[in-house]
């Protein structure tokens, strides 16, 4: 019989073997990359116990992680009446993680965590084929150590699932282009329709740069190649619109009503109301496609959406504030207080017009590499004519030099609204072609000739940039701009003197330039990076790490919780009210925030109880005006709560004629409304619209309030109705009013 030998050497050469390079690359490589990678990891979660739940689609992760219906169609509400006024692909993820790990707003952020994480490592995949080694080691450092990818993967969004399908879109091009095969193409264009399912028609948007790669580097016949690409572009449109064509062919009354339409039609959610709104500046209307915020608007007034998503008259609304990992100080510092008072960046206030990329706001959080990623991508098409149609260095500076000028130009062109995290899609190009511009320089630096000079300028060019950045906010690390201009200004002189030196001398001279240079590529951004680790400006819920705009006036900053603006438990936000500024309950530079615990007063939690015991076959406990004031009571409790309106408050759902006949069929027995008469406010979710006022009227004249007494309020003389102390009325709806 043999006998197996266990040999104790072996489990201990196999753990080492992991942090051991792979054949035929530095022995360093793995072992870096594994660093940069708990680096991510660490910046990405810090805090994640302090995590705030997204006051909207926190709502809808609750929902759709108990019914699996409500998971497809992505509800708002855990009575499926409603659905997100987004596609639900991207918020699939949290679900599951709820599912796994119970209700709480750590479990919403990780996998933003983990889908950051794998970002960086696609990224560096990527990079590694395209330029080497070396050139992916910036390149995941540079991406590591960008403002926006910091505050991105720390926020509940659409923005971290997306980045990771269309950087898996890439990778999986990339070895199409590279072996002529169909296979992974097709994988490409499944990962776009699954990038779109998170972010709609913005995933598209990389369709030039995948095409443009494989047309011109793929090494087989053209016909093959167009063949290719038609099959792929297939693949990727049905993968793209299976959610849509699914919600068109179930009959309205087996599925939720879709948001932002006055047609229930997905079609128009996606088409008009999340993509033609956006660029009614460009005098683009949106008023045929069934969209809510083009018929409001007279066929899509410019920043419609961005109005709702940010609040009116700048002041942020939380209904899409919240939902990321930020700490709340329990001291604001003094600059934090200054930020309360208004600065440009809390909406976003240079982020208008074709120039907004170079705006501060995101110029700060994302644009740090601009020079010398416009260098590199000069560089890697001009040094490579004359090449094979094949060349790899050139496919791969087409590929990000595409990437980059198509988001750029849609971002551009388009509203951003103050959503910093939708930068996330820029700051993976701008990474690859500073880890590949830098690779590709350095060798013709060390080729000499006039081409060495190159890098150099990149250098001298992306460092006076970063001064000017830095110089922006001159209250915030005042230092940073005379550092950065220094170790710019000692690189180049040091690259200056190693391709004048000679022998051993000159190469140290040049080694201790590139070393420089990199210091003063990526000094500036990962100051910003780094305040993860301050509670003042740890992130602004909307991607911003670090300040990111600047009161001209006062010349102070923006912190990230200074314009955080999240709505507070007791609901503050729904009335208009800004958390955080002065007069809003938690004062100058506070925070009202949806905390993991006693999310519900305990006045709600009575008029919970008193709905709930009497609710009887009632589908839903009570509907109310508005996702703000349903919102609590989903996040809390995962009541059936009707919404009206909306999240704008102007969809049709449900209308008159609905509402009365789920209170003539017993569906619905209460509805809760503003104490005192008051139904008005703010927009965004406050059941403002048309079917909204008809349905208050209409329960105001035909129902019967309930004394507030009976679920723990008082009654005041001379009230027209009875005013709990939430501030709220409950009416109960007979089958007879009806």
């Amino acid at each position: 019989m043999a006998t197996t030998v266990l040999d104790p050497t072996a489990a201990g050469a196999d753990r080492r073997a992991r942090w051991r390079a792979p054949a035929g690359q530095p022995a360093y490589a793995r072992p870096v990359l594994l660093v940069i990678t708990v680096l991510a990891a660490v910046l990405y979660a810090w805090g994640i116990n302090h995590s705030q739940y997204h006051s909207f689609y926190a709502n809808a992760v609750r929902s759709m992680s108990e019914s699996w219906k409500a998971f497809f169609y992505g509800s708002f509400d855990p009575g499926n009446s409603i659905t997100l006024d987004k596609l639900p692909g991207f918020l699939w993820p949290q679900a599951l993680s709820v599912r796994i790990f119970g209700f709480h707003p750590w479990a919403l952020v990780l996998p933003q965590v983990i889908e950051g994480v794998a970002s960086l490592l696609v990224l560096y995949r990527l990079v590694r084929r395209w330029a080497g080694v070396e050139a992916a080691l910036i390149a995941a450092t540079a991406f590591l150590l960008t403002p926006v990818a910091v505050g991105l993967f720390r926020t509940a969004v659409e923005d971290p699932g997306f980045t990771l399908c269309v950087l898996l879109a890439a990778e999986a091009t990339q070895r199409a282009a590279r072996d002529g095969r169909l296979r992974p193409l097709l994988l490409a264009g499944v990962w776009v329709g699954l990038g779109f399912q998170a972010k709609m028609l913005e995933a598209w948007a990389v369709l030039p740069a995948l095409a443009l790669v494989y047309l011109l580097s793929a090494p087989i016949a053209l016909r093959r190649r167009l063949a290719h690409l038609g099959v792929s572009g297939l693949v990727m449109a049905a993968v793209s619109m299976s959610w849509m064509i699914a919600v068109t062919l179930t009959p309205a009354k087996d599925r939720p009503y879709v948001d932002g339409t006055t047609d229930n039609s997905a079609f128009s959610m996606v088409v008009g109301y999340n993509f033609l709104n956006r660029f009614s500046s460009l005098g683009v209307s949106a008023a045929s496609t069934g969209s809510v915020s083009a018929t409001r608007n007279g066929g899509g007034g410019h920043g419609s959406i961005a109005d709702r998503e940010t609040g009116t008259n700048g002041a942020s609304q939380g209904g899409q504030s919240a939902g990321s990992v930020t700490h709340v100080p329990a001291a604001p510092t003094s600059e934090a207080r200054q930020a309360g008072s208004g600065g440009r960046g809390g909406r976003g206030g240079d982020q208008d017009g074709w120039s907004k990329m170079f705006g501060t706001s995101l110029a700060s959080q994302t644009g740090w590499l601009y020079p010398i990623a416009a260098v590199a991508i000069a560089c890697g098409v001009l040094w490579r004519r004359g090449r094979p149609r094949t060349d790899r260095i050139r496919a791969g500076s087409l590929l990000w030099g595409t990437w980059l000028a198509t988001y750029f130009l849609v971002f551009s062109a388009g509203s951003v609204g103050g959503h910093t995290y939708y930068m996330g899609v820029i700051a993976v190009p701008l990474a690859a072609l500073t880890g590949g511009g830098v690779a590709l320089m350095w060798r013709a630096y060390r080729a000499g000739g006039p081409r060495a000079w190159a890098l150099p300028g990149a250098v001298a060019a992306t460092a006076a940039w970063s001064v000017y950045l830095a110089g922006e906010f001159p209250s915030f690390l005042p230092w940073l701009a005379p550092v950065v201009g220094l170790l710019g200004l000692g690189a180049v002189v040091l690259l200056v003197l190693g391709r004048r030196g000679r022998g051993a001398s000159g190469g140290r001279l040049a080694l201790a330039g590139l070393a420089a240079s990199l210091a003063a590529l990526l000094f500036a951004p990962s100051a910003w990076a780094v305040q993860v680790f301050n509670p003042a400006y740890a992130s602004s819920g909307r991607g911003a790490v670090g300040p990111s705009g600047k009161h001209r006036g006062h010349r102070s900053v923006t912190s990230a919780g200074g314009r955080t603006g999240q709505r507070s438990r007791t609901g503050a936000g729904s009335r208009g009210e800004t958390p955080g500024a002065p007069g809003a309950p938690g004062g100058a530079g506070g925070f009202n925030v949806l905390q993991d615990d006693d999310r519900l007063t305990v006045a709600q939690r009575e008029l919970l109880r008193y709905a709930t015991s009497h609710q009887g076959s009632a589908t839903y406990v009570f509907a109310t005006t508005g996702w703000r004031r349903a919102s609590p009571y989903i996040l809390s409790t995962g009541a059936h709560v009707l919404p009206l309106g909306g999240y704008s408050g102007d969809v049709p759902f449900p209308t008159e004629a609905q509402f009365r006949h789920l209170v003539a069929s017993g569906k619905l027995r209460y509805m809760l409304l503003s104490g005192g008469g008051r139904d008005t406010g703010a927009l965004s979710g406050n059941g403002t619209g048309t079917g909204a006022t008809q349905i208050t009227a209409w329960v105001r004249s035909a129902c019967t309030p309930v004394p507030a007494s009976t679920y723990g309020g008082t009654e005041s003389a001379g009230a027209t109705e009875p005013s709990g102390a939430t501030g709220e009325a409950l009416y109960r709806c007979t089958s007879g009013a009806a």
